[in-house]
């Protein structure tokens, strides 16, 4: 049986909170307790919010609570070669196509429609551009519109057929990307989104387990649709509860007091800080 590789992979997007340790230390002792590899990604793809100085302190807080990581930090940004090569596939099949609605145009077009379909985040894109002629999208680029690049989902699951995978806590999943309609594989000022640059990135470092909250289970659904089309390996997956505070709220990177630098900086010690993010075990390790 192979090694457990696992992975944790946070945006530099902000200061890392106690909902994040929770989520480095559930992938982190997966890995560990398995003698397997414990992996660290940057996601950095969206540069307009991401800075330097909160991968730096990424680094710094993951170090300080006590989790190491095996070889090198992989950084989204510098890999874009490998998004751009995934494209490439999924174009030759004629599976993507570009979108140059704007956001506000989406909401009105799905406002006015009487039954729009709704996926797990609300009313899905209604595939307005889908339909456009080769030579109406010329056009379009060459005058200079923002465009997207969206995967054809129908078309892609008449490749595929049906598909499933393995969740430690769901059981054996059967996969409805159609739930999420034709999402976004890129942008026109982004070589990749999230859905392509994690689904490559996993396939790429050899993750076996995925370990990540709950509240992303259903982009495995894509995921999952993706690894097909790609014909990259399927790791299981293991979606854990979210750790939220006492009003039942999901922490986020507003929670400035409870950062990890703001935890640290008022006293707190790594071993207080493991029970706090829901590991009393090592409490006083």
């Amino acid at each position: 049986m192979s090694a457990v590789v696992t992975r944790f992979a946070p945006s530099p997007t902000g200061l890392l909170h106690i909902g994040h340790a929770h989520s480095a230390l559930v992938g982190w002792r997966a890995a560990r307790e398995a003698g397997g590899c414990f992996l660290l990604r940057l996601e950095d793809i969206d540069r307009a919010r991401c800075r330097p100085g909160f991968a730096a302190a990424i680094l710094r807080d993951l170090a300080w609570l006590g989790l190491d990581w095996d070889g090198a930090v992989r950084v989204q940004s510098e890999h874009f070669a490998d998004y751009r090569a995934a494209l490439d596939r999924l174009d030759a099949l004629g599976l993507l196509y570009p979108c140059f609605c704007t956001r506000t145009a989406i909401r009105a077009e799905v406002t006015q429609a009487a039954a729009a379909p709704h996926g797990v985040d609300g009313a899905l894109y209604p595939s307005t551009c889908r339909g456009l002629s080769l030579p109406e999208r010329a056009a379009r680029r060459k005058a200079g519109a923002a465009w997207a690049l969206r995967l054809d989902v129908a078309k892609a699951l008449a490749l595929t057929g049906t598909l499933w995978w393995e969740d430690e806590r769901a059981g054996r999943v059967a996969a409805d990307p159609l739930r999420l309609g034709d999402v976004v594989l890129a942008r026109k000022e982004t070589p990749t989104s999230y859905h392509l640059a994690v689904t490559v990135d996993d396939a790429l470092q050899g993750v076996s387990l995925v370990t990540r909250g709950e509240d992303l289970f259903a982009a495995t659904h894509i995921h999952r649709l993706l690894q097909a089309l790609l014909d990259l390996p399927v790791p299981r997956y293991r979606h854990h509860p979210l750790l939220v505070d006492a009003g039942g709220r999901r922490y986020a990177k507003r929670d400035r007091a409870l950062s990890l630098s703001a935890l640290r900086a008022c006293g707190r010690t790594p071993q207080e800080v493991r029970a706090m993010a829901g590991f009393p075990e090592w409490a006083g390790s």
